[in-house]
Protein backbone atom coordinates (compact mmCIF):
# COMPACT_ATOMS: atom_id res chain seq x y z
CA UNK A 1 0.00 0.00 0.00
CA UNK A 2 1.33 3.37 -1.01
CA UNK A 3 0.40 6.73 0.39
CA UNK A 4 1.26 9.84 -1.30
CA UNK A 5 0.98 13.21 0.89
CA UNK A 6 0.64 16.26 -1.46
CA UNK A 7 0.77 19.87 -0.70
CA UNK A 8 -0.55 22.42 -2.84
CA UNK A 9 1.97 25.42 -2.93
CA UNK A 10 2.02 29.18 -4.21
CA UNK A 11 5.23 31.09 -2.91
CA UNK A 12 5.51 29.27 0.28
CA UNK A 13 9.24 29.39 1.04
CA UNK A 14 8.70 30.83 4.28
CA UNK A 15 6.27 28.13 5.79
CA UNK A 16 7.08 25.18 3.22
CA UNK A 17 10.17 24.10 5.64
CA UNK A 18 7.94 23.31 8.91
CA UNK A 19 5.66 21.95 6.98
CA UNK A 20 7.22 19.84 5.32
CA UNK A 21 9.46 18.45 8.13
CA UNK A 22 6.48 17.80 10.27
CA UNK A 23 5.47 15.04 7.81
CA UNK A 24 5.89 11.52 8.77
CA UNK A 25 7.55 9.02 6.72
CA UNK A 26 5.57 6.39 8.03
CA UNK A 27 2.09 6.10 8.62
CA UNK A 28 0.56 2.32 10.04
CA UNK A 29 -1.19 0.43 7.12
CA UNK A 30 0.86 1.97 4.08
CA UNK A 31 4.42 0.14 2.71
CA UNK A 32 5.54 3.12 1.21
CA UNK A 33 4.92 7.41 2.35
CA UNK A 34 5.83 9.42 -0.41
CA UNK A 35 5.48 13.52 -0.35
CA UNK A 36 4.10 15.40 -3.36
CA UNK A 37 4.70 18.98 -3.91
CA UNK A 38 2.86 21.08 -6.42
CA UNK A 39 4.24 24.68 -7.02
CA UNK A 40 1.59 26.61 -8.51
CA UNK A 41 3.41 29.07 -10.57
CA UNK A 42 5.35 30.43 -7.39
CA UNK A 43 8.44 33.03 -8.11
CA UNK A 44 10.09 32.47 -4.73
CA UNK A 45 12.00 29.15 -5.42
CA UNK A 46 9.58 27.43 -3.84
CA UNK A 47 9.85 24.43 -5.86
CA UNK A 48 13.65 24.87 -5.42
CA UNK A 49 13.04 24.57 -1.84
CA UNK A 50 10.57 21.84 -1.88
CA UNK A 51 13.59 19.46 -3.84
CA UNK A 52 16.12 20.33 -0.79
CA UNK A 53 14.13 19.26 1.79
CA UNK A 54 13.77 16.22 0.27
CA UNK A 55 10.24 15.48 -1.49
CA UNK A 56 10.42 12.92 -3.49
CA UNK A 57 8.30 14.42 -6.07
CA UNK A 58 7.79 17.81 -7.61
CA UNK A 59 4.86 19.00 -10.05
CA UNK A 60 5.15 22.77 -11.12
CA UNK A 61 2.58 24.69 -13.17
CA UNK A 62 4.82 27.57 -15.17
CA UNK A 63 1.89 30.06 -14.36
CA UNK A 64 -0.22 30.39 -11.13
CA UNK A 65 -3.72 28.39 -11.86
CA UNK A 66 -6.09 28.35 -8.87
CA UNK A 67 -5.88 26.58 -5.17
CA UNK A 68 -8.58 23.90 -7.36
CA UNK A 69 -6.50 23.41 -9.98
CA UNK A 70 -2.96 22.85 -8.33
CA UNK A 71 -5.63 20.27 -5.87
CA UNK A 72 -6.52 18.63 -9.01
CA UNK A 73 -3.03 18.37 -10.53
CA UNK A 74 -1.53 16.30 -7.63
CA UNK A 75 -4.96 13.94 -7.31
CA UNK A 76 -3.64 13.00 -11.66
CA UNK A 77 0.47 12.80 -10.65
CA UNK A 78 -0.42 10.60 -7.70
CA UNK A 79 -2.59 8.65 -9.53
CA UNK A 80 0.01 8.00 -12.06
CA UNK A 81 2.97 7.52 -9.65
CA UNK A 82 0.53 4.60 -7.80
CA UNK A 83 -0.66 5.90 -4.82
CA UNK A 84 -3.47 3.52 -2.71
CA UNK A 85 -4.62 6.76 -0.86
CA UNK A 86 -3.53 10.23 -0.80
CA UNK A 87 -3.38 12.82 1.61
CA UNK A 88 -3.88 16.77 1.17
CA UNK A 89 -2.70 19.26 3.45
CA UNK A 90 -1.32 22.87 3.18
CA UNK A 91 1.63 24.32 2.99
CA UNK A 92 1.46 26.61 6.05
CA UNK A 93 1.55 23.71 8.63
CA UNK A 94 -1.90 24.67 9.15
CA UNK A 95 -3.16 21.21 10.32
CA UNK A 96 -1.23 18.60 12.54
CA UNK A 97 0.65 16.43 10.37
CA UNK A 98 0.78 13.63 13.48
CA UNK A 99 -3.29 13.53 13.01
CA UNK A 100 -2.76 11.63 9.32
CA UNK A 101 -3.26 8.02 10.82
CA UNK A 102 -6.57 9.74 12.03
CA UNK A 103 -7.62 10.78 8.06
CA UNK A 104 -6.48 6.97 6.71
CA UNK A 105 -7.37 4.77 9.65
CA UNK A 106 -11.13 4.76 8.31
CA UNK A 107 -9.90 4.48 4.76
CA UNK A 108 -7.78 1.45 5.67
CA UNK A 109 -10.83 -0.01 7.74
CA UNK A 110 -13.23 0.09 4.40
CA UNK A 111 -15.53 2.50 6.32
CA UNK A 112 -14.82 5.62 3.83
CA UNK A 113 -14.30 6.99 0.33
CA UNK A 114 -13.43 10.54 1.41
CA UNK A 115 -12.22 11.83 5.12
CA UNK A 116 -11.93 15.22 5.80
CA UNK A 117 -10.32 16.42 9.22
CA UNK A 118 -12.69 18.50 11.14
CA UNK A 119 -10.39 21.41 12.89
CA UNK A 120 -11.75 22.74 16.44
CA UNK A 121 -12.86 25.95 14.89
CA UNK A 122 -14.73 27.15 18.53
CA UNK A 123 -11.11 27.01 20.12
CA UNK A 124 -9.02 28.35 17.03
CA UNK A 125 -7.79 31.75 18.63
CA UNK A 126 -6.77 33.14 15.35
CA UNK A 127 -10.43 33.15 13.93
CA UNK A 128 -12.73 36.01 14.47
CA UNK A 129 -16.08 35.69 16.33
CA UNK A 130 -17.64 35.94 12.71
CA UNK A 131 -15.44 33.72 10.96
CA UNK A 132 -16.47 31.37 13.73
CA UNK A 133 -20.19 31.50 13.05
CA UNK A 134 -20.22 31.49 9.29
CA UNK A 135 -17.70 28.18 9.20
CA UNK A 136 -20.76 26.64 11.27
CA UNK A 137 -23.08 28.10 9.01
CA UNK A 138 -21.52 27.01 5.86
CA UNK A 139 -20.68 23.74 7.03
CA UNK A 140 -24.23 23.26 8.04
CA UNK A 141 -25.37 24.37 4.67
CA UNK A 142 -22.55 21.81 2.94
CA UNK A 143 -24.22 18.85 4.88
CA UNK A 144 -27.60 19.75 3.58
CA UNK A 145 -26.47 19.76 0.43
CA UNK A 146 -24.21 16.70 0.08
CA UNK A 147 -26.01 15.05 2.64
CA UNK A 148 -22.92 13.74 4.27
CA UNK A 149 -22.08 14.31 7.84
CA UNK A 150 -19.15 16.38 7.16
CA UNK A 151 -18.15 19.06 10.14
CA UNK A 152 -15.32 21.13 8.53
CA UNK A 153 -16.67 21.46 4.81
CA UNK A 154 -13.58 23.99 3.90
CA UNK A 155 -10.85 21.89 5.77
CA UNK A 156 -8.61 20.90 2.94
CA UNK A 157 -7.09 18.13 5.80
CA UNK A 158 -8.56 15.08 3.98
CA UNK A 159 -7.47 11.63 2.46
CA UNK A 160 -8.55 9.80 -0.80
CA UNK A 161 -9.11 6.56 -2.04
CA UNK A 162 -7.56 6.06 -5.43
CA UNK A 163 -11.20 5.15 -6.70
CA UNK A 164 -12.17 8.70 -5.16
CA UNK A 165 -9.81 10.68 -7.02
CA UNK A 166 -10.27 8.71 -10.43
CA UNK A 167 -13.97 10.78 -9.85
CA UNK A 168 -13.49 13.71 -8.55
CA UNK A 169 -13.50 16.89 -10.78
CA UNK A 170 -13.45 20.13 -9.66
CA UNK A 171 -15.18 23.04 -12.16
CA UNK A 172 -14.69 25.99 -9.48
CA UNK A 173 -10.91 27.37 -10.25
CA UNK A 174 -11.37 29.27 -6.40
CA UNK A 175 -11.04 25.80 -4.42
CA UNK A 176 -12.12 22.53 -4.23
CA UNK A 177 -12.78 22.00 -0.67
CA UNK A 178 -16.64 22.67 -0.83
CA UNK A 179 -16.91 21.03 -4.28
CA UNK A 180 -15.03 17.57 -3.78
CA UNK A 181 -17.58 17.10 -0.62
CA UNK A 182 -20.54 17.81 -2.27
CA UNK A 183 -19.76 16.01 -5.70
CA UNK A 184 -18.78 12.45 -3.50
CA UNK A 185 -21.51 13.28 -1.49
CA UNK A 186 -23.76 13.17 -4.50
CA UNK A 187 -22.18 10.42 -6.06
CA UNK A 188 -22.88 8.32 -3.15
CA UNK A 189 -19.42 7.87 -1.69
CA UNK A 190 -19.00 7.66 1.73
CA UNK A 191 -18.14 10.65 3.49
CA UNK A 192 -16.58 11.02 6.90
CA UNK A 193 -15.25 13.41 9.75
CA UNK A 194 -12.69 12.95 12.21
CA UNK A 195 -11.63 15.22 14.39
CA UNK A 196 -7.80 16.95 14.34
CA UNK A 197 -5.83 19.15 15.79
CA UNK A 198 -4.57 22.43 14.13
CA UNK A 199 -1.17 24.14 14.72
CA UNK A 200 -0.51 28.13 14.99
CA UNK A 201 -1.38 30.90 12.88
CA UNK A 202 1.98 31.03 10.43
CA UNK A 203 0.49 33.85 7.89
CA UNK A 204 -2.75 35.03 7.05
CA UNK A 205 -4.74 32.72 4.54
CA UNK A 206 -4.83 33.65 1.04
CA UNK A 207 -7.94 32.08 0.53
CA UNK A 208 -10.40 33.95 2.94
CA UNK A 209 -9.46 37.52 1.65
CA UNK A 210 -12.72 39.25 3.19
CA UNK A 211 -15.66 37.44 4.87
CA UNK A 212 -18.42 38.38 2.18
CA UNK A 213 -15.66 37.25 -0.83
CA UNK A 214 -15.42 34.32 0.86
CA UNK A 215 -19.12 33.44 1.38
CA UNK A 216 -20.09 34.66 -1.73
CA UNK A 217 -17.82 32.66 -3.67
CA UNK A 218 -19.01 29.42 -1.48
CA UNK A 219 -22.79 30.16 -2.24
CA UNK A 220 -22.18 30.49 -6.14
CA UNK A 221 -20.05 27.19 -5.51
CA UNK A 222 -23.07 25.20 -4.01
CA UNK A 223 -25.64 26.37 -6.38
CA UNK A 224 -23.54 25.41 -9.04
CA UNK A 225 -22.85 22.01 -7.64
CA UNK A 226 -26.79 21.58 -7.42
CA UNK A 227 -27.38 22.79 -10.80
CA UNK A 228 -25.10 19.98 -11.91
CA UNK A 229 -26.16 16.96 -9.76
CA UNK A 230 -29.71 17.89 -9.11
CA UNK A 231 -30.95 19.89 -11.55
CA UNK A 232 -34.56 18.48 -11.42
CA UNK A 233 -35.14 19.23 -7.83
CA UNK A 234 -33.16 22.90 -8.36
CA UNK A 235 -35.92 24.00 -11.45
CA UNK A 236 -38.89 22.06 -10.55
CA UNK A 237 -39.39 23.01 -7.37
CA UNK A 238 -39.76 27.35 -8.40
CA UNK A 239 -41.95 25.65 -11.68
CA UNK A 240 -44.30 24.37 -9.55
CA UNK A 241 -44.22 27.29 -7.05
CA UNK A 242 -44.89 30.23 -10.18
CA UNK A 243 -47.90 28.00 -11.58
CA UNK A 244 -49.23 27.51 -8.19
CA UNK A 245 -49.22 31.57 -7.48
CA UNK A 246 -50.37 31.75 -11.76
CA UNK A 247 -53.42 29.07 -10.26
CA UNK A 248 -54.13 30.71 -7.37
CA UNK A 249 -53.92 34.40 -9.31
CA UNK A 250 -56.75 32.77 -11.49
CA UNK A 251 -58.30 31.99 -9.17
CA UNK A 252 -59.41 35.04 -7.76
CA UNK A 253 -60.11 36.33 -10.90
CA UNK A 254 -62.71 33.71 -11.80
CA UNK A 255 -64.05 34.67 -7.80
CA UNK A 256 -64.51 38.25 -8.81
CA UNK A 257 -65.88 37.78 -12.29
CA UNK A 258 -68.43 34.89 -11.55
CA UNK A 259 -69.18 35.49 -8.60
CA UNK A 260 -68.34 38.91 -7.27
CA UNK A 261 -69.76 40.32 -10.69
CA UNK A 262 -66.60 42.77 -10.74
CA UNK A 263 -64.43 40.76 -12.80
CA UNK A 264 -63.39 43.83 -15.24
CA UNK A 265 -61.83 45.60 -12.78
CA UNK A 266 -59.73 42.89 -11.74
CA UNK A 267 -57.94 41.90 -15.52
CA UNK A 268 -54.27 42.75 -13.86
CA UNK A 269 -54.85 39.50 -11.43
CA UNK A 270 -55.55 37.26 -15.18
CA UNK A 271 -52.17 38.78 -16.70
CA UNK A 272 -50.14 37.92 -13.77
CA UNK A 273 -51.50 34.44 -13.33
CA UNK A 274 -50.72 33.56 -17.18
CA UNK A 275 -47.20 35.49 -16.43
CA UNK A 276 -47.01 33.31 -13.41
CA UNK A 277 -47.97 29.90 -15.55
CA UNK A 278 -45.56 30.03 -18.46
CA UNK A 279 -42.61 31.18 -16.41
CA UNK A 280 -43.36 27.62 -14.30
CA UNK A 281 -43.90 25.91 -17.92
CA UNK A 282 -40.57 27.27 -18.64
CA UNK A 283 -38.64 26.50 -15.13
CA UNK A 284 -39.84 22.75 -15.60
CA UNK A 285 -38.89 22.71 -19.31
CA UNK A 286 -35.69 23.62 -18.53
CA UNK A 287 -35.81 20.63 -15.44
CA UNK A 288 -36.13 18.31 -17.87
CA UNK A 289 -33.94 19.20 -20.48
CA UNK A 290 -31.36 19.48 -17.50
CA UNK A 291 -32.48 16.18 -16.35
CA UNK A 292 -31.48 14.56 -19.96
CA UNK A 293 -28.03 16.68 -19.71
CA UNK A 294 -27.74 15.12 -16.50
CA UNK A 295 -27.78 11.26 -17.84
CA UNK A 296 -25.36 12.54 -20.59
CA UNK A 297 -23.03 13.77 -17.63
CA UNK A 298 -23.38 10.83 -15.72
CA UNK A 299 -21.97 8.83 -18.83
CA UNK A 300 -19.18 10.77 -19.96
CA UNK A 301 -18.22 9.95 -16.08
CA UNK A 302 -18.65 6.73 -16.52
CA UNK A 303 -16.16 6.78 -19.35
CA UNK A 304 -13.41 9.41 -17.44
CA UNK A 305 -13.68 6.73 -14.95
CA UNK A 306 -12.99 4.29 -17.24
CA UNK A 307 -9.88 6.05 -19.29
CA UNK A 308 -8.41 6.62 -15.90
CA UNK A 309 -8.36 3.24 -15.05
CA UNK A 310 -6.53 2.26 -18.52
CA UNK A 311 -4.45 5.26 -18.04
CA UNK A 312 -3.26 4.63 -14.31
CA UNK A 313 -2.63 1.01 -14.01
CA UNK A 314 -0.57 0.20 -11.67
CA UNK A 315 3.01 -0.40 -13.35
CA UNK A 316 5.91 -2.26 -11.89
CA UNK A 317 7.29 -0.76 -8.53
CA UNK A 318 10.45 -0.46 -10.35
CA UNK A 319 8.78 1.94 -12.89
CA UNK A 320 6.51 4.09 -10.58
CA UNK A 321 9.67 6.90 -10.27
CA UNK A 322 8.98 9.99 -11.86
CA UNK A 323 11.10 12.67 -12.89
CA UNK A 324 9.73 16.07 -11.53
CA UNK A 325 8.06 17.59 -14.06
CA UNK A 326 6.52 21.09 -15.21
CA UNK A 327 2.98 22.00 -16.06
CA UNK A 328 1.80 24.33 -18.60
CA UNK A 329 -1.24 26.54 -17.73
CA UNK A 330 -4.11 25.06 -20.34
CA UNK A 331 -3.28 21.22 -18.90
CA UNK A 332 -2.79 19.39 -15.78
Amino acid sequence: MKLIIQIPCLNETGTLAVAINALPRTVPGFDTVEWLVIDDGSTDGTAQLARELGVDHVVRHTVNRGLAAAFMTGMDACLALGADVIVNTDADNQYEAADIPKLTAPILAGEADMVVGGRPIADTEHFSWMKKKLQHLGSWAVRIASKTSVTDAPSGFRAITRETAMRLNVFNPYTYTIETIIQAGLSNLRVMSVPIRTNADLRPSRLVKSISSYVRRSLVTILRIFVIYRPMVFFSWPGIVFITIGGLLALRFLYFYFVAGTGGGHVQSLIFSALFVILGALMLMIALLADMITANRKLLERIDLRVQRVEHVLPPRAQLAVPDKQVGADRP
